[in-house]
């Protein structure tokens, strides 16, 4: 039912013109009705976000806006015509708003709800509308709009000196944080790692946004450019000390930024109330996983054929949605203080040892319900009775979680601190039980909220509502008898409220006491004054019911949001104990073992990828003995596993200061620092920089910042260029990370003769992949050996791809038509200029070249997913380069 009479229901914006009146309306705001006027004044005061305005069950949009809304969520524009003209109009349903507001967001719009905040009774004339929500991709707080389990920030960047501070705010769980960079690189990777939906950028700072791996909404907004003493004093609205929480006048400007604007966004004068955990950390005190790590080492995401393939996918057996959260929290930002790992592998390995008491502790966490978004709606004065009742299951189900964290043996610290952290917050489960139904509707202001005997005056007001309606319904018996009309009856409406209906045929008996309410076309309808005096009863009552119990629910709610910090305490405490258990299942399932650390290098016994494993009907374990500060170069054929070991090598570090344990039959780990990985090609076209540019910029950032504590893994590096300028680069790299950075290395590479270098080099050391060949057949044992490879079998793993077989014999002919040759050497070239007869050396060269490119690109060729035009025109190329 619409609230107002200028404006009927319709469904359907260019978002730069929100704000002003439709073509052939005249542009004065005055000649405008009330309502359109209200309109285009909040939308001039939200100019930055696409307006919907509530008129009654939709939210309406107008004019230009309209047609966008229509566009983009597939709606039907319809028109409204006035005194002043006719205009294009859309609405959205109120009930169903989430799934359109979600269209909205994914097209780039920030939506204002307008809602309507009197009733039309209430109001004397046009119903007064206000702004209480502005929804942004980092503002989300609708639960159908919010992935479950998962974070979603708003970030704020803000730079003072060389100091650069980011902050950001999960609007729906109330957390904040807030660190500080040295530098962009760290910026960038900081950004990475919280993967923000919106970022506000201040005006002393800037992002290179082609250098994230995340495309978060760039937001304009006029908190960003707040200053020192406007930060302080929006920090002290929330907590005592803001000295206490930010280090830096840029920490302090972040942190003011992102409050600002999420009060902004919900609509509230001052600070939002579950804001409690404002929390500084220090990036240097994670393990640092930059975006170029996170991607290629597929922690998250698998852009392969196997798309859900990821470590995370393997990990998450998590019960609940606090678990999933926290376990992708400790996957970004592994630790790397060794009392903090061992003490979650303690906690672990204790949930490992007790599968009755793990499993337990599992099925009551199974029953909890997202316990910060919760809170959050309940601090915020948005939970209805509904999520109160989820409140209380979770709370029900604390006492299980205790009774099986009771029973494992207590020799581990963290999970003796959170026997201690897990509160059963009684009084708040004993209140919500007492106060609610159990099964309540969604509305709260109509009643069937509160539960009978919690409150007696509200008892009072529904007992004489019963008695009423019971009277009512004894009624017409009653009436029958006393007049002998069998057809009659006793009804209601909204309209004319509760009534006595006589057929036409029977009027001549109807008594005298009966008063005529209503005439009907075969029939009229009568009240007596004893069914008014009643009816007066029953409706007061109702409404004074009503009334009664929506305000004893606010009360419940505001008793319940007063427990707030305890509340968020409790979820960082059962999501803590979900991660653990989590981990310590996907241990006892996968067979994954405890490893321990030491100041040597990585040591593992049969170790497997965690991820491939999984997806393989078999899969070979490799041991992995680097000393620390080593080099070692690996080779041997392409799909040989040389990939797959270098990533499951660093995927078990990953995982042990994680706090799991990995799968492997033994590890001794050192505590790294760092890992970096320049793993497979990639270009990015749009950003300007082509695969050898993209390779050797990461290159650059790995050996400008790894440390003698860091992991590094190399993969073919300098293949994008002419292989001697590719060899150049690739010896140096190896030179420069042995004698001057020192960081444990896998370096992978088809240039054999730079496994020579072991020779001249104490920490460079050979491991090659094993291949068995039987004339022209090759199997590839996926085993890691001692020593350098015989041969890459190029021409063998061409001919397995299906290359045509004139190609793979001309290849063939060309390897062998040169002199048997060492990996030392560059025997390679030596092939080549014998092949040529007598060419010259720079020929030599030239064909040298084409040869490796040609090869370089076969490697680079993703034949899953090359379309047979595509291979056709590739294997063109191909004999061309051979032939040249």
């Amino acid at each position: 039912m619409n609230a107002d009479s200028d404006a009927s229901g319709g469904v359907g914006v260019d978002a730069d013109a929100v704000t002003g009146p439709p073509d052939g309306m005249v542009d004065v705001r005055e000649e405008l009705t009330p309502m359109l006027s209200q309109y285009f004044d909040l939308c001039a005061e939200y100019e930055d976000a696409l307006l919907l305005f509530q008129n009654g069950d939709f939210y309406q949009t107008y004019c230009e806006a309209a047609a966008e809304t229509a566009r983009v969520c597939e709606l039907t524009l319809t028109e409204r015509e006035d005194s002043t003209g006719t205009y294009p109009m859309a609405g959205i349903p109120v009930d169903n708003a989430a799934t359109y507001v979600e269209r909205l967001l994914d097209s780039g719009y920030r939506v204002a709800i307008a809602e309507q905040v009197e009733t039309p009774e209430e109001a004397s004339g046009l119903v007064d509308r206000a702004v209480t929500q502005v929804v942004t991709p980092g503002t989300v707080l609708d639960d159908e709009l919010l992935g479950t389990g998962t974070k979603n920030y708003v970030a704020a960047v803000r730079r003072v000196g060389e100091t650069r501070a980011v902050a950001a705010v999960d609007a729906a769980t109330g957390e904040c944080l807030v660190t500080s960079v040295a530098d962009d690189a760290s910026l960038a990777a900081e950004l990475d790692r919280l993967t923000p939906a919106e970022l506000l950028v201040g005006p002393d700072a800037s992002v290179d946004r082609e250098a994230l791996s995340v495309s978060p909404m760039a937001t304009d907004h006029e908190a960003a450019g707040m200053s020192d003493d406007e930060a302080t004093e929006r920090l002290e609205s929330y907590v005592s000390n803001p000295d206490a929480v930010v280090e830096s006048d840029a920490e302090r400007r972040a942190c003011g930024t992102v409050l600002a604007y999420a009060e902004w966004t919900q609509g509230d004068d001052g600070p939002l109330e579950y804001v409690t955990r404002i929390t500084h950390y220090d990036p240097r005190e994670a393990l640092g996983l930059d975006a170029t790590a996170i991607r290629s080492l597929e922690l998250f995401e698998n852009r392969g054929a196997g798309a859900s393939e990821t470590l995370f996918s393997v990990l998450d057996e998590t019960a609940c949605a606090l678990g999933r959260r926290a376990l992708d929290g400790w996957l970004r930002r592994p630790l790397i203080d060794r009392e903090a790992i061992e003490a979650r592998h303690d906690a672990v390995a204790a949930l490992d040892d007790d599968a009755l008491a793990r499993e337990e502790i599992r099925a009551a966490l199974a029953e909890v319900y997202d316990l910060e978004r919760l809170t959050g709606r309940v601090s915020r004065g948005r939970a209805n009775a509904r999520d109160l009742r989820s409140l209380g299951a979770t709370l029900d189900a604390v006492p299980d979680v205790l009774a099986g964290l009771s029973a494992v043996a207590d020799d581990a610290a963290r999970l003796d601190h959170l026997r201690e952290r897990i509160d059963p917050l009684d009084e708040v489960r004993n209140l919500i039980d007492r106060a609610i139904q159990p099964d309540p509707p969604v509305e709260v202001t109509e009643g069937g909220v509160i539960r009978e005997g919690f409150d007696e005056e509200l008892d009072d007001l529904r007992a004489t509502e019963r008695e009423g309606r019971a009277w009512v319904a004894d009624l017409e018996a009653r009436e029958r008898e006393r007049t002998g009309i069998d057809s009659l009856s006793v009804g209601h409406n909204q309209v004319h409220g509760y009534y006595i209906e006589v057929t036409d045929p029977n009027l001549d008996r109807v008594p005298d006491d009966y008063t005529r309410r209503q005439t009907l076309k075969n029939a009229e309808r009568f009240y007596t004054p004893e069914l008014k005096q009643r009816e007066d009863e029953i409706l007061g009552a109702a409404e004074r019911a009503d009334s009664l119990e929506y305000e004893r629910f606010r009360e419940v709610r505001a008793s319940v949001a007063e427990e707030t910090d305890l509340l968020q305490a409790l979820a960082d405490a059962l999501a803590e104990l979900d991660a653990l258990a989590t981990l310590a299942t996907v241990a006892v399932e996968r067979e994954y073992v405890r490893p321990t650390f030491h100041d040597g290098g990585v040591e593992i016994e049969a170790g497997r990828h965690p991820v491939v494993e999984e997806t393989q009907a078999r899969f070979v374990p490799n041991d992995a003995a680097l000393p620390p500060g080593s080099v070692t170069l690996v080779t041997g054929p392409n799909m040989s596993g040389k990939s797959t070991y270098m990533r499951q090598v660093a995927l078990v570090v990953v995982l042990a200061q994680v706090g799991s344990f990995v799968p492997a039959d033994a590890a001794r780990l050192p505590v790294v620092d760092r890992v970096f990985t320049r793993v497979g090609a990639s270009d990015d076209i749009a950003g300007g920089q082509s695969t050898f540019m993209r390779e050797m910029t990461e290159l650059t950032s790995i050996l400008h910042e790894a440390t003698p504590a860091s992991l590094v893994l190399l993969d073919e590096v300098g293949r994008g260029t002419s292989t001697a300028d590719g060899r150049a680069i690739a010896r140096a790299t190896v030179e420069f990370l042995h004698d001057e950075v020192g960081a444990t290395t896998l370096f992978a590479t088809h240039y054999h003769d730079l496994t020579g270098l072991a020779s001249a080099h104490e920490g460079v050391r050979n491991l090659h992949f094993a291949a068995e060949r039987d004339g022209d057949d090759v199997t590839f044992l996926h085993r890691v050996a001692e020593g350098p490879a015989s041969s890459s079998y190029g021409v063998e793993v061409a001919r397995l791809a299906g290359v045509p077989d004139p190609v793979v014999e001309r290849a063939r002919g060309l390897v062998d038509s040169g002199d048997e040759t060492t990996p030392e050497t560059n025997g390679h070239d030596e092939r080549v200029q014998a092949t040529l007869d007598g060419a010259t050396a720079a020929e030599a060269t030239t064909a040298d070249d084409a040869l490796d490119d040609v090869a370089a690109t076969l490697r680079e060729t993703d034949l899953a997913t090359t379309t047979p035009i595509e291979a056709l025109t590739l294997l063109a190329e191909l004999q061309d380069r051979v032939g040249e």
